[in-house]
């Protein structure tokens, strides 16, 4: 299993961006919301499950994208589902760290 991540600062903490693999620069539409999951934000690299486990473990400000990546942030107790909103069949979440 393999996740795109782009990695950046804000404010001095670490920002991540994260998604599915296959959700690279798919739209996905609600109603009169569209979302480009694209490669400016979310496609840096694309990296191992371990990596990106590390890297959520390490950043205070998480973009999540992708079942695949929501079920991991939640296994590793740095998000919750209740926050979870689906678009089009498609779970996002976004986790700030205090």
């Amino acid at each position: 299993m393999r996740f795109y991540v782009r990695t950046s600062s804000y404010q001095n903490s670490r920002m991540l961006n994260i998604c599915d693999e296959d959700l690279l620069d798919r739209v996905v539409k609600k109603d009169d919301l569209e979302i480009k999951i694209s490669k400016s934000y979310y496609g840096q690299r694309l990296v191992e499950k371990s990596e990106a486990e590390d890297l959520m473990r390490n950043s205070s400000i998480i973009n999540i994208v992708g079942k695949e990546t929501v079920e991991m942030s939640v296994e590793l107790n740095v998000a919750s589902r209740a926050g979870v909103k689906v678009i089009d069949g498609v779970p996002f979440l976004i986790v700030f760290k205090m």
